[in-house]
């Protein structure tokens, strides 16, 4: 079946990613392909994506085909219902990666994602918000069967973290972590306090686009100021004896990255070009979004009015995101990385934002 409407709405043309392929491995197979390096890197990248695509959209209709067999088994009595639930709920889980893959249509969300973590005032409290923070997209990433690359990690003087960066790596993994960039709340009784008072916690989570051979940025190196420094955090008495950390600042932008976590000063000015570049290219994408009116602030303050949702431990248990209105009770779920609904309504509800700001102009 070349094309074909699953039963929940999705079409796929699997005719014209197999075009795509053939065309991509014919330019593959020139005499001359690696003549130009990062082109042919990009195109081989280009050519797995779809090979990925191609099988997981047979897989998908395969799987339809067999739940349908299952079914006509199960009215015969040759199958058991548990059977059959269990071959649905399968499919409804690949059906919403195909409905989120489908919100995303902006060249950068297939990227890579960086992801900043930085706690609020608030000292040992909001650091531990911070580290709970980083575990939940650990799982989260995990979950989905992505990579996490720890980049940079400061440890907190008593507990938490004070500061971290990391890379997530996978097919569209800033379209879908765009949905976190924003300020985190938490209202818990603290673990700190000997009272078992009640405390409200702030953190940022700064996520951007990780950039690759096909996004080109234009820095000038007379634009830069690279500061080494010895590293704070653990990592072994090399780390700590040398001065192996690496800050790099933007100057005409004045924008800052920073790498400790490498024992090697030349790793650590790598990575930190890495997350500057990616951070350079989220600022364009946010002046792109300004001019357009659909920009979200991602330098708002880390207090109340800019939080983009909230975590309730007490008196109660729930997850609200103040942007969509969604929520959940089951907080412990979301804390161990199952973030689809809200991911899931944060695409619509921009999406809708988008097709209303169409329909104005």
């Amino acid at each position: 079946m070349i094309k074909n409407t699953l039963n929940s709405g999705v079409t796929f043309d699997l005719e014209s990613l197999e075009s795509s392929l053939k065309k991509l491995q014919k330019e593959s197979s020139n005499s001359n392909f690696w003549n130009d390096g990062k082109h042919a890197s990009n195109l081989l990248k280009s050519i797995s994506r779809i090979e990925k695509q191609i099988k997981f959209w047979k897989n998908l209709n395969q799987q339809r085909e067999d739940m349908e067999v299952l079914f006509e088994f199960y009215e015969s009595g040759d199958a058991e219902l548990i059977e059959l639930n269990s071959e649905i709920s399968s499919f409804e889980l690949n059906i919403q990666e195909v409905e989120l893959k489908l919100l995303l249509g902006k060249k950068e969300d297939i990227q890579n994602a960086i992801v900043s973590i930085h706690p609020g005032a608030g000292g040992v409290e909001s650091q531990d918000w911070a580290k709970m923070l980083y575990r939940m997209y650990k799982r989260w990433a995990e979950l989905q069967n992505f990579k996490l690359e720890l980049i940079d990690l400061q440890q907190g003087d008593d507990a938490g973290i004070k500061d971290v960066t990391f890379e997530i790596k996978g097919d569209y993994v800033f379209g879908f972590l765009k949905a976190e960039a924003g300020v985190h709340r938490l209202v818990r009784i603290s673990p700190f306090d000997s009272n078992n008072r009640r405390h409200t916690s702030f953190a940022s989570v700064f996520v951007c686009p990780a950039v690759d051979e096909q996004i080109q940025i234009d820095i000038k190196q007379a634009d830069l100021r690279i500061d080494t420094f010895r590293a704070s955090g653990a990592g072994g008495q090399h780390v700590n004896k040398t001065d192996s950390a690496v800050r790099i600042t933007h100057l005409p932008t004045g924008i800052v990255a920073q790498c400790q976590n490498q024992r090697s000063q030349h790793k650590n000015k790598n990575q930190a070009m890495k997350i500057l570049k990616a951070r350079l290219y989220q600022a364009e994408l946010d002046k792109e979004k300004q001019r357009n009116k659909e920009l979200e602030n991602k330098k708002l303050d880390i207090g109340w009015g800019s939080q983009i949702r909230s975590y309730v431990f007490h008196p109660y248990n729930m997850v609200k995101d103040h942007r969509t209105k969604e929520e959940t009770g089951n907080i412990q779920s979301v804390m161990d990385g199952n973030l689809y609904k809200f991911i899931r309504s944060y695409l619509l509800n921009q999406m809708e934002l988008t097709q209303e700001k169409k329909y104005k102009d």
